[in-house]
């Protein structure tokens, strides 16, 4: 058995991590799965029979980001992260999906020495199975990041990318002096392919807001120009918010198209834990 950054979603006590099972010092115990994922969603805190992306949209990202078109992101992201977390560190990803900026930071700090102690937690079970698939060497638990199974005041470095903003909860685990990555869409990401989809694109707001128990460290902008062709095309829509909002019309005129070149923008809003 192994010490694991999950705490028990029952009683809260640390969990320990072995072949099998996850378990807490009061007899609660949580099956691994096969890819070594555990389930840590109750069933109280479910809003859905199957929360989450579904299997064919966590497919369409996993192909899409494992083709790299965003990969100026994760540099971005591991620049950062070897920046601010030391060896040993305790890292989180709040909102994993399949696991691909979560593979990149472990990754990153590996090469750099610096071992790490990594978690990521997705509400879309057939996302947090990809991403355990992907990285064998962290710890992926199904769970809410409004909940997040994780004690309090023990993460070093927070990701949370394109994910719900759970303020109460980052700050709850994060120790004093960590750091909080807040990765959102620029003003035109994908400007391109809204205008594709939309009679009237709007632009994403872009504004940096304080949150009450941080200190703004800084934005740091990201910018990647795209030619996305064939399938992977269809790969992006699915995995963006516009899958659900786009009228028909939209829907069709992007399916006629055999390819688009595109701009992706970035913004990851760099925090620090105060107290």
């Amino acid at each position: 058995m192994e010490k694991s950054l999950f705490t028990c979603p029952i009683c809260a006590a640390p969990l320990e991590r072995g072949e099998r099972s996850y378990t807490c010092p009061n007899g609660h115990s949580y099956d691994r799965a096969r890819e070594g994922y555990v389930h840590l969603l109750p069933a109280n805190q479910k809003h859905a029979r199957d929360p989450g992306d579904d299997k064919e949209m966590a497919a369409a990202r996993s192909r899409f980001l494992s083709a790299d078109y965003y990969a100026p992101l994760r540099k971005a992201l591991c620049a950062l992260a070897l920046e601010h977390a030391g060896a040993g560190a305790a890292v989180l990803d709040a909102g994993c999906g399949e696991g691909y900026y979560t593979a990149g930071l472990f990754g990153a700090l590996a090469v750099a020495g610096r071992e790490s102690r990594l978690a990521g937690v997705d509400l879309s079970k057939p996302s947090v199975r990809l991403a355990a698939k992907r990285l064998p060497h962290g710890e992926f638990a199904v769970a809410s990041v409004y909940r997040l199974p994780v004690g309090r005041r023990q993460i070093d470095l927070l990701l949370n990318c394109f994910s719900p903003l759970a303020l109460d909860e980052f700050r709850r685990v994060l120790k004093p002096g960590g750091v909080y990555l807040y990765v959102v869409p620029g003003p035109e990401h994908l400007w391109q392919l809204k205008q594709v989809l939309y009679e009237r694109p709007y632009p994403n707001p872009e504004q940096a807001i304080p949150y009450e128990g941080f200190s703004y460290e800084r934005i740091v902008p990201v910018e990647a120009d795209l030619a996305v062709e064939g399938a992977a095309l269809q790969d992006l829509f699915r995995m963006t918010p516009y899958y659900w909002k786009t009228p028909r019309a939209g829907a069709q005129r992007l399916a006629a198209l055999d390819g688009l070149k595109m701009r992706a923008s970035f913004r990851i809003h760099v925090f620090r834990r105060e107290g």
